[in-house]
């Protein structure tokens, strides 16, 4: 795939990798755009896109921590040298790469006191580079301050508090020191073959979800799912402006609420009447909340074994929390999570049928089914993927898909069809599934 006018950007991946990276690509594909993911790791992905991208793409992804445009590459295996070998010439080589004068000029001055500026480093987990992030990280802030003086500019340099395990600025850090509006964090992303120097676009408003999450009229903690999980359910729907979404266990509307930030046609659906009214009083408290223009929403009550009596017109994509089963005090024996799925299995083998029926051709649908943990360490699961092949839909693999260039994913990665998003509080996690109804 050829990219004739390509700039090279760097995503800073949040806690769950795997997922960060289906939900990047799953958004850049549902708006036809030409792109190429050139090299992935636990920490960050390095990404080629045809058109310059727009730092608020941040706000449309749940999974991305902060993004960066990239000014140089440097091999690895120099900064192995440099570091950890201690190689004084290859330091000196490293210190020439470095695109410190492009760095610097975009950096602007002060009329008084001194600009700020930090550096973060970030490391493939495959690399060794933990012990000498530090030493580096202060290596490379103490030459773009050198030249930043030499271009006659006052300037400090960002530092690190002494429990700080890495050496990162947390996106909290760079919103609330205005880094981002003053091109005054740099990314240095250290990768098994190559290095990338990057200075940070955008990052991650953590306020913005958590007024989402916290501050909508209607919450319901204990079954309830977060902004962020939500936002990367409605991106793996590939849902985007124009489209119709469902959600038809809407709950209080959780993923309704972003998939409306995408100015999509949003449908909701819930077997409980107190539930419809919460979505659509949450649904309202986001309309104002935004300023959205034009936002097209309804929210019904009714069963989703009847989907098809309900939802009158094709949808275009679908994501959805099904019931995951009771609330539980302590985690459960094996026999008795066996029994909480098996109570589970008719409910999603009824909503699958019936949601085929909606769903247009080519259509997405994500879906979360229950991951239980157990007393003997053996999570117990659903078979989903045997459920969702009788309804005639096919399992998604993400990392199957031609937008990985040389850095291709292997097994058992490369054959993945579901994501696991568990916290170690939870006594039964989201086992997140992509499924696609084709002909």
């Amino acid at each position: 795939m050829s990219l004739p006018s390509q700039t090279t950007y760097l995503f800073i991946s949040g806690k769950n990798w795997k997922l960060s990276l289906a939900e990047l690509t799953s958004y850049f594909e549902a708006r036809n755009c030409t792109f190429k993911v050139t090299d992935f790791s636990r920490t960050f992905f390095t990404v080629k896109i045809e058109n310059p991208l727009n730092a608020s793409t941040i706000d449309d992804l749940g999974g991305i921590l902060k993004i960066g445009e990239i000014e140089a590459f440097l091999p690895t295996s120099l900064l192995e040298e440099a570091f950890l070998k201690e190689n004084k010439q290859a330091k000196e080589k490293v210190q020439a790469i470095f695109p410190l004068s492009d760095l610097a000029d975009k950096i602007p001055g002060v009329s008084s006191g001194k600009s700020l500026f930090g550096v973060s480093v970030y490391w493939a987990a495959e690399t060794t580079f933990n012990s000498a992030a530090s030493t580096i990280q202060r290596f490379l802030g103490s030459k773009l301050k050198d030249e930043l003086k030499a271009q006659g500019k006052k300037t400090r340099f960002m530092g690190f508090p002494r429990d700080r395990n890495q050496p990162q600025l947390t996106p909290v850090e760079v919103l609330k020191k205005g880094l981002v509006e003053t091109n005054a964090e740099i990314l240095l992303c250290i990768g098994k073959n190559q290095t990338s120097i990057s200075t940070t676009i955008a990052v991650h408003n953590p306020f913005e979800f958590q007024k989402r999450d916290m501050e909508k009229p209607v919450q319901r903690k204990i079954f309830g799912i977060s902004p962020r999980i939500a936002k990367i359910m409605v991106n793996l729907s590939q849902c985007r402006e124009g489209k119709v979404f469902l959600d038809p266990f809407c709950g209080v509307g959780s993923i309704l609420l972003e998939a409306l930030l995408t100015k999509a046609r949003v449908i909701g659906l819930d077997i409980n009447r107190w539930c419809v009214e919460a979505a659509r009083r949450n649904l309202e408290w986001l309309t104002n909340e935004y300023s959205l223009k034009d936002t097209d929403y309804g929210v019904l009550q009714g069963d989703t074994r009847k989907l098809t009596s309900k939802i009158r017109e094709e949808v275009d994509c679908i994501a959805t929390e099904p019931d995951l089963g009771p609330a539980l005090r302590q985690i459960p024996t094996a026999p008795y999570a066996e029994k909480i799925v098996d109570n589970l299995r008719s409910l999603f083998n009824d909503f699958l049928r019936e949601a085929y029926e909606v769903l247009r051709e080519n259509g997405f649908l994500v879906l979360v089914t229950p991951y239980v943990k157990t007393r003997s360490g053996k999570p117990v699961r659903m078979n989903i993927q045997e459920i969702a092949l009788s309804a005639g839909f096919h399992p998604v693999k993400p990392y199957q898909k031609p937008f990985f260039s040389e850095n291709k994913p292997v097994l058992p990665l490369s054959d993945a069809s579901s994501f696991i998003d568990v916290d170690e509080r939870h006594k039964i996690g989201r086992e997140i599934s992509i499924l696609q109804k084709t002909a």
